[in-house]
């Protein structure tokens, strides 16, 4: 059995002349918070959308190792399909129901995997009871993990912005992956927000489901991540610790040297290359 989780090997994405992904290749080591940073247009959230079968690239490979399954090639499955292989994700904006509750909103993750049909449902069979049953205990058992539980019966609309992050993620475990995709779950959370992420991502972790993250975030990425991989302009550039990338001349580089990124902002700055101050900004990936 793989010791990897997902390997991507040059993986290309084009946009009739816009290349998004250019030979992307990386490696996510099972159990690991592996995250993805870079400027912004340098084509993050185009690698998680090929990943869980919003896009086809044009050439490369994805495989998935799941634990005590076979090798199994992502590329060309509907992203339906890739969930039922392990593989689950959030996105930048966030995507809840917003009209139901929270304990709702996850119980539709977990339904996802059951077996009942209409006609079970319909017919309120004993193996349709037990399964609403049990997916009652696991809706709340996720909102209690992922600190949500005496807002159970909230609407989704209602809650704090970071209590909606929060919800998406537990919605997402409630599919039982193996692999989650994390895009962008920091974004728009104040202080206390980002410190309940922090520790929410590293229990996620413990329980051994692979993290793959996206974040611009600099200090939660360097506090969360065993490795980093930094894409820019659709090209990996760097690759390793969090150490190795914060010393590593190129990431320097792309974030501070051509002054236009936001990412300037979060990420910590060689001693003598102060951020430039700009008002060009690339396109949000």
């Amino acid at each position: 059995m793989s010791a990897a989780v997902l390997e991507v090997s040059d993986l290309t994405l084009r946009f009739g002349g816009l290349t998004s992904l250019d030979k992307v290749s990386l490696r996510h080591e099972r159990g690991e918070v592996l995250a993805v940073i870079g400027p912004n247009g340098a084509g993050k959230t185009s690698l998680f959308n090929c990943l869980t079968g919003v896009y086809t690239p044009q050439e490369g490979t994805v495989t998935f190792h799941p634990d005590g399954g076979t090798d199994t090639a992502v590329l060309g499955r509907k992203p339906f399909q890739v969930n039922k292989l392990g593989i689950a994700r959030t996105f930048q904006n966030i995507r809840l129901f917003n009209a139901l509750t929270a304990v709702e909103n996850v119980k539709i993750g977990i339904e996802s995997h059951q077996k009942t049909g209409p006609i079970g449902a319909m017919l309120r069979l004993p193996r349709t009871r037990r399964e609403e049953r049990a997916s009652d205990d696991e809706a709340f058992r996720l909102l209690e993990f992922v600190g949500l539980k005496a807002r159970a019966n909230q609407v989704a609309a209602s809650l704090p912005y970071g209590d909606q992050r929060r919800l998406e993620i537990a919605r997402a475990l409630g599919t039982k992956p193996q692999l989650l995709c994390l895009d962008e779950p920091a974004a728009g959370t104040n202080p206390a927000e980002k410190r309940q992420l922090e520790t929410l991502i590293r229990d996620i972790s413990e329980t051994g489901v692979s993290v793959l993250l996206i974040e611009h975030d600099m200090k939660l990425v360097m506090s969360v991540a065993a490795n980093v991989v930094v894409l820019n302009f659709g090209q990996v550039i760097a690759a390793g610790t969090p150490q190795q990338i914060q010393r590593d001349p190129k990431v320097v580089e792309a974030y501070l040297g051509g002054g236009e990124s936001d990412d300037a902002a979060t990420t910590p700055p060689a001693k003598k290359v102060p951020p430039r101050k700009t008002s060009l900004k690339k396109p949000e990936d």
